[in-house]
């Protein structure tokens, strides 16, 4: 078995909670809890749990009685299996990041899908037609589907591309980034405590960065990747991933309870 603890609230409340491995840096459960003081909602409690294999999911979703779950990585594809129903958008993009518990029956839903479109909204622009979204994880999935929707011709780029149409770092250069004005990172390099640390793109493609380029990094921490402060000082515009993250986590709040409600 892995590294499982079930370090869950007292009974009497109504439980949310956190999978994943690790799960230390999460800001879940401060962002909730601030959220339910504010609602003055005293009866909620929401707690981390870190997961190192998915075998041990269900023993823990069968140690209480949940209303929902959030899901980050590693597991944000290979959770689908236990799932008993999808909602339609998490089966179009092949993750789930969050989980609703109704009747004994699991369901899974994507809301980095939702976060990532109402956080990029304000910002593109006509221009913004072609995209390098960076990583092929559970987050890159919902990014690509969001991009896609809405029309910009997406490229994905992998350390290891096996997918078709896929390339790797080392296929672009700075005229693949000068003629790529959207560029996603979705990837934790650079993630705290790795502040400094950059996609593995060449200091040649970098620096084609430049003032019609839009960047984005779904890193929330630091509020300022190394990434982004290199497009920055080359003129590209730059949202951090803090306001994906507080959209998401609205949309989870609202599937779980069907209220609104929002900080």
């Amino acid at each position: 078995m892995g590294n499982l603890s079930f370090n869950v609230p007292e009974s009497g409340h109504r439980h949310f909670g956190l999978i994943g491995h690790p799960v230390s840096h999460s800001w879940s459960a401060r962002y909730f809890e601030k959220k339910w003081k504010t609602l003055g909602l005293v009866d909620c409690r929401y707690s981390l749990h870190d997961v190192s294999e998915l075998a041990d999911v269900p023993a823990l979703w069968n140690s209480r009685t949940w209303e929902g779950m959030n899901v980050t990585l590693p597991y944000k594809k290979t959770i689908l299996p236990l799932m008993d129903e999808l909602s339609e958008e998490s089966r179009a993009i092949g993750a789930v990041n969050v989980v609703s518990f109704r009747e004994g029956r699991r369901m899974g839903h994507n809301t980095d899908a939702i976060g990532f479109r109402r956080s990029i909204a304000p910002f593109l622009e006509g221009h913004h037609d072609r995209a390098l979204v960076l990583g092929t994880g559970g987050s890159a999935a919902a990014v690509v589907h969001v991009l896609r929707e809405i029309g910009i011709a997406v490229t994905r780029v992998s350390r290891n591309p096996v997918v078709a149409g896929d390339i790797g770092y080392e296929d672009i250069a700075k005229e693949g980034i000068q003629s790529t004005p959207l560029v996603v990172n979705c990837t934790p390099v650079g993630m705290f405590p790795n502040g400094a640390a950059l996609p593995p793109l060449s200091p040649s493609a970098l620096s084609g960065f430049g003032s019609d380029h839009f960047l984005v990094d779904l890193i929330y921490n630091p509020q300022e990747t190394a990434l982004m402060k290199t497009a920055s000082s080359l003129g590209a515009r730059t949202l951090g991933g803090e306001s994906m993250l507080f959209l998401q986590a609205d949309a989870a709040w609202e599937i779980w309870t069907g209220s609104k409600a929002s900080l």
